[in-house]
């Protein structure tokens, strides 16, 4: 197990935490590092992250959680989620593959249908949808909420 702490991220780290986003493949937009609470190890390193991000004055989500894969499965994901989720009021959003639904439902977030998504979120995936037709991975965008 490595020695890690989580804490509120420092602009220093801002390039870090871009990093370790465009390494784990999610969104990169909206990374502003004030949002942020980061994992980092003994070396300095930013070694996971999480943020959340607001869409207007009562739409929160929260987004960017990763985690560097040298660090998998160590319980570090939890941690950022579990301090996100202490700080933030309800409810609060996110969005994820299909396949990551189960990992959030542990946090107690459920799916939600498009008819009950705020209009931001029905938007993006309506773009997922379009793009989808072009990529054909039957790949499925969640959104998720947790009241």
């Amino acid at each position: 197990m490595v020695k890690y702490e989580i804490r509120p991220a420092l602009e220093s780290e801002s390039a870090q935490i871009k990093d370790l986003i465009h390494l784990v493949g999610i969104n990169p937009t909206g990374l502003d590092w004030k949002r942020f609470t980061v994992a980092v190890n003994d070396g300095g390193q930013v070694i996971a992250c999480g943020q959340v991000k607001p869409h207007g004055a009562d739409i929160q989500e929260m987004a960017s959680i990763a985690v560097s894969p040298a660090y998998r499965g160590q319980g570090i994901a939890r941690k950022i989620i579990e301090g996100l989720l202490g700080k933030t009021s309800r409810p609060v959003y996110l969005m994820c593959m299909g396949y990551n639904g189960p990992m959030y439902e542990k946090f107690e977030f459920k799916s939600i249908p498009y008819e009950q998504m705020p209009r931001y979120f029905q938007r993006i995936q309506k773009v997922f949808a379009i793009a989808d037709v072009f990529r054909k991975t039957g790949e499925e965008l969640l959104v998720m909420m947790l009241e």
